[in-house]
Formats: structure tokens, sequence, C-alpha cells
């Protein structure tokens, strides 16, 4: 069985229902131990906010800019993970409370392991830079997502194709009294899964066999999710 590769389309307008993004922080002890458990939360939020495609850049930059305070800092150093949506940037900080080590971007050549993390986390980002409050610092990134904004979703032909069925069932909004209000992300896919019955029930009185139907549109989706690249 086949399936057409997923299809990319830039300039894309917002998102009609819009993605949830609220700002998230997790303190933590600078260890290397803790720092596959920094990987797994960054891919758990990042899969749960609609970026899995971010995971491997964003995890490269936590665990750089980690390393670095417990190299730099001192292991066992208080620390604190913030990640956020600036625009369309994902945004990346670490704290702690060392204001005079600041990070530095030196060109590593051959062998020479100094200054590989700040290059790595330079090569996987749009930006980075650091803030010093007073005795405590926060060096943060920011990693260009393709969104046009906080709140929008990548940019997918089908993805676009779905939220245009939605607007045309009349689905995008609600009314209250005599106004009407966006949809909630959590309402949308409420309906969206009533749409998905809906549409089974269309197979089943055209003859059609839905649960077929169903296990061939999971296998379209586990396709082309797999064709986005690793989660």
């Amino acid at each position: 069985m086949t399936a057409e590769p997923v299809r990319r389309v830039t300039g894309m307008s917002g998102c009609r229902f819009g993605v949830e993004r609220k700002r998230w922080e997790l303190p933590f002890l600078a260890e290397a131990e803790e720092l596959a458990g920094l990987r797994r939360v960054m891919r758990l939020h990042l899969e749960l906010w609609g970026l899995s495609s971010m995971v491997d850049a964003a995890q490269v930059c936590v665990t750089e800019l980690t390393s670095n305070v417990i190299k730099h800092v001192g292991a066992g150093t208080s620390a604190c993970l913030a990640v956020s949506m600036n625009g369309g940037c994902l945004r990346i900080e670490v704290s702690d409370s060392d204001g005079q080590r600041l990070p530095t971007l030196i060109r590593a050549a051959g062998l020479d392991e100094r200054g590989r993390g700040m290059q790595l986390v330079e090569g996987a980002s749009a930006r980075w830079g650091v803030i010093v409050r007073g005795v405590s610092k926060t060096t943060w990134c920011e990693l260009a997502t393709g969104l046009q904004s906080a709140d929008g979703h990548v940019a997918d032909e089908q993805v676009a194709k779905a939220e245009a069925l939605l607007g045309l069932c009349g689905l995008g909004e609600r009314r209250e009294s005599s106004q009407l209000r966006p949809m909630s992300i959590k309402e949308a896919a409420e309906v969206a899964t009533g749409l998905i019955a809906d549409l089974l029930l269309w197979l089943k009185a055209h003859g059609c066999d839905a649960d077929e139907a169903l296990d061939r549109a999971q296998f379209l989706f586990e396709v082309e999710s797999d064709a986005e690249g690793p989660a």
C-alpha cells in the first residue's frame, strides 16, 4: 500500500482555532543525571504543542545550555528551564544563580572540545543571548518554527484542508447571545471527533466498510506523521 507524501505549503493564513502554548517553567539541579529527564520533558511539551519537528533541535539546546551550567558554574547548581513562544519562535531559557560566569562562543577547531556547546546552540537556533539580573543570569535561545504566530499551526496542506472543512461546516465559531466568538481548540477537537463519526456513518449508509476506512485512515495518518521526521 502506498500513500502520497506530506505536502508542505508556505504563506498559510493564520490558524482558525489557535493552539494554546502557555509558557512553562521547570526548576532543576544542574546535574548530568538530569539531562535525559529534561530532554523527555521537552519532547512531551513540544508534541503537545504540535511542534514535533522541533524536538531534536530543542533537545540539543537544552542539553548544551544545561551542560554549560554544570561545567562553568558547578554541578548541583539550582537552575530553571523555561519554554515559551516569542511570536513564531520557540524560546528556551536556562537560568542559574551565577551572574559572573557568562557563556562565550568559542570557535573550536580540530579535536578541541572547548566552546562546542554554544556552537551547537548557535547552529540549532536563530539567535541566542544572555540576560544578567544582579547575581543571576538567564541564557536563552530562540528557534525558528516556521509558524506565523505563537498560536498558529505547522504549514501543512492537509491540516489547512481540514480547517477549511470545519469552516465550511460552520464549526469555526460559536454564538454567545448576539455575538460570535472563536471556538477554543478543546471545543474544536470535540467537534472534529464528532465529524469523524458522522463521516463513518455516511460511509456505512452508502454500503462502505467503515472499519476498513478507519483502518486505512489510521495507516495514512501514521505514514504521513512519520514523513515529518523523528518525533
